[in-house]
């Protein structure tokens, strides 16, 4: 329970930001035009300094096993639930903003503050190994899907501001390489703009809305319902059935870590791309904002019960078992979130 309501002191602390967004456009100030600048320094700036910054840790046998345990089930849980969204995709009619908004979740914002804030700047390293896989599905998947675009362009993706930062830390980490104290404060600092930049976009954009048309809109509901009940329900059966945290001391907290990326609101990174490439960047920010709203009650409520839902699936066959226990000495059967 304490965990619960630290999450949902977090969650309220990211949606005053984004009342802040929306105070400083109907005071005047800005117009939500202006959020689009804001959106190409976070997308381009200030991820590439959390990405680096975050593989800035001591290179020791027990952080590249946890490495590779969060690897493998972020890269799990990615593929997976993009085949059963795009599934849903077409059993609901969803259009590309929609598909992208339930798929993408907001890991890059809200992933760091509140991992830093429950278990400690330590353990930040393994939720990045998630943003830097969802990343990769961003830059290509996401980017084909909003921009509308009919191909893959790899050279844009390589090339990639975002890309090169995850090649970048990933080269430093292995090689042992620590950047100069300056250099690190430097990035942690810009790093830490994350959630208040992303979020006042959010409630820029939102300033800009029609809200009774927004909120009179059921898609929205039904989109922030996928979001934020299917999706995590889903996953935290995967992750189960996965048996992933039973591999170390760690995996369990490393796996909470992967699961709380999940369960976040819809990426604000989709709104950014709609208007760095034209889409329906409105609409996109409404799903964000409201299922942030949701994500107060649901993340809390979605960590808590999961004892409980822990104990409904645990007799269903594993099917992931051998796989990852051919690959990892198996230990002590840890139950997900025993922290």
């Amino acid at each position: 329970m304490h965990m619960s309501l630290l999450l949902m002191e977090q969650i309220l602390e990211l949606f005053l930001m984004i009342l802040m967004g929306f105070i400083i456009v109907k005071a005047g100030i800005v117009t939500d035009e202006d959020s689009k600048v804001l959106s190409k320094i976070v997308l381009y700036l200030i991820i590439p300094c959390v990405i680096i910054n975050a593989f800035q840790v001591n290179y020791t046998p027990e952080t590249v096993h946890g490495l590779l345990i969060a690897f493998i089930a972020s890269v799990m849980l990615q593929i997976l639930l993009l085949i059963i969204v795009s599934f849903m995709g077409k059993l609901f009619c969803l259009n590309e903003v929609e598909i992208a908004s339930i798929y993408y979740s907001n890991s890059g914002n809200l992933i760091v503050p509140i991992v830093t804030f429950i278990l400690g700047q330590e353990w930040v390293l393994y939720g990045c190994v998630f943003m830097s896989v969802q990343l990769i599905f961003i830059w290509t998947h996401c980017k084909k899907i909003i921009s509308r675009e009919t191909s893959y362009d790899w050279r844009k993706i390589v090339l990639n501001i975002n890309m090169i930062s995850i090649a970048f830390g990933a080269i430093l980490f292995f090689a042992q390489i620590h950047l100069p104290e300056i250099l690190n404060n430097t990035l942690s600092s810009v790093g830490n703009m994350i959630g208040p930049a992303s979020m006042i976009v959010a409630g820029m954009l939102f300033a800009g809305m029609d809200l009774k048309k927004i909120f009179g809109n059921k898609r929205v509901y039904i989109i922030s319902s996928l979001r934020m009940i299917v999706i995590p329900l889903i996953a935290l059966a995967l992750i189960k059935l996965s048996r992933l945290a039973a591999l170390s001391s760690d995996a369990p907290k490393i796996m909470l870590i992967v699961f709380l990326a999940v369960i976040t609101p819809s990426a604000s990174t989709v709104t950014q791309m709609c208007q760095v490439y034209g889409n329906d960047a409105k609409y996109a920010s409404a799903i964000n904002v409201v299922t942030t709203l949701c994500a107060i009650v649901t993340m809390p409520l979605w960590c808590y019960s999961s004892r409980t839902l822990n104990n409904i699936i645990k007799n269903i066959r594993q099917p992931f078992h051998t796989l990852i226990i051919s690959i990892f000495p198996c230990q002590k059967q840890i139950t997900l979130f025993s922290i």
